[in-house]
């Protein structure tokens, strides 16, 4: 039997060694994810339960950004996520004062970093290790209020593009400090590249290059992941980056699994919905997670969910996802 570190890594470079498909689901953690120490237990239970092959940390989105004042609650939300009451751009004018943190210092980026070496630590080296970064673009939504960022961004944009530029240096910091303490990769959550948000055009001019600059610390690392959040997605951002493996809504939107293996040749994460992982019997969860495995058969394919678990979702079907990939070499 091989380790989690040896599955994933057989999976990706398509090793016909493979003994079954890799399978990882991740959740948020409310109110846990509020200090390191809680979310670093939070997450080693919920690896402790399911023995994924992968464990990706999802901090609460907030983490990365607290240090320029951003404040937040939590009230509930089914994802896990917290809503955002306070932003710190409220004009055009503020988003030229943001300047770039060092996140040794920061208090809440220091803090992921204690997280990220409490789980290394407990861990072990065996099981492969993702940290969120969420993509310039996806915190400045965040900084000033998602609707009032598209409007900054097409009328101000010598402003805005100034603020995303300590935006990305910060994260980039980030990136390179996080790989100090022994991570394999990251989970890069990208939110704009939707139809409905920007233009292709748009997103390869104003997004793009700041994804390169964040994401070149993890250049050399063996498990990156680029999670394409949303409807309508150009999952060609996908060519456009360097990225092993590639997540993305897969049952709620195109490309389906069959599609994108036409234009990816690395690997793939998904198969079942975030829907079906709540509201479902567990027999229709091995259901859409047999198909996802048949429609790649098997190969270069991470079972997993188009997004994060929500929070009400049954330890049964978790449990369903975890064991369908038994016996599928």
């Amino acid at each position: 039997m091989l380790t989690h570190r040896e599955r994933l890594q057989a999976c990706l470079t398509g090793d016909a060694a493979l003994d079954r498909p890799p399978v990882a689901l991740w959740r948020h953690f409310p109110v846990d994810d509020q200090a390191p120490e809680s979310l670093a237990e939070a997450v080693l239970f919920f690896q402790h339960t399911y023995d994924f092959d992968l464990v990706k940390v999802t901090p609460a989105s907030s983490f990365c950004l607290k240090d320029w004042g951003v404040e937040d609650v939590w009230e509930g939300d089914g994802e896990g996520t917290r809503r955002y009451t306070r932003s710190v751009v409220k004009k055009p004018q503020d988003w030229e004062h943001l300047k770039a943190l060092d996140p040794r210092k920061a208090p809440h980026l220091a803090a992921q970093l204690a997280c990220l070496r409490q789980l290394r630590r407990e861990l072990g080296a065996e099981v492969p290790l993702l940290q969120t970064i969420f993509s310039p673009f996806s915190q400045a939504k965040h900084l000033v209020g998602n609707e009032l960022f598209q409007v900054h961004l097409r009328k101000y944009p010598q402003a805005v593009m100034k603020g995303l530029e300590a935006v990305a240096e910060t994260t980039r910091r980030f990136v390179e400090a996080a790989g100090e303490t022994g991570i394999d990769g990251i989970f890069y959550a990208v939110q704009h590249a939707q139809a409905g948000v920007l233009a292709w055009s748009e997103y390869k001019t104003l997004a793009l290059p700041l994804d390169r600059q964040v994401i070149e610390p993890a250049g050399a690392w063996p498990f990156n992941l680029l999670h394409l959040h949303g409807a309508d997605i150009y999952f060609e951002l996908a060519a456009e980056l360097p990225f092993q493996i590639v997540n993305w809504h897969d049952r709620e939107t195109p490309p389906t699994l069959v599609e994108a293996r036409k234009s990816f040749s690395g690997t793939l994460c998904g198969g079942i919905s975030q829907r079906t992982i709540v509201l479902s019997e567990t027999a229709d969860v091995r259901r859409e997670a047999l198909d996802a495995i048949a429609q790649t058969r098997g190969r270069k394919f991470i079972l997993g969910t188009g997004c994060v678990v929500p929070v009400t979702a049954p330890h049964g079907n978790i449990l369903a996802a975890r064991r369908s990939v038994e016996g599928h070499a």
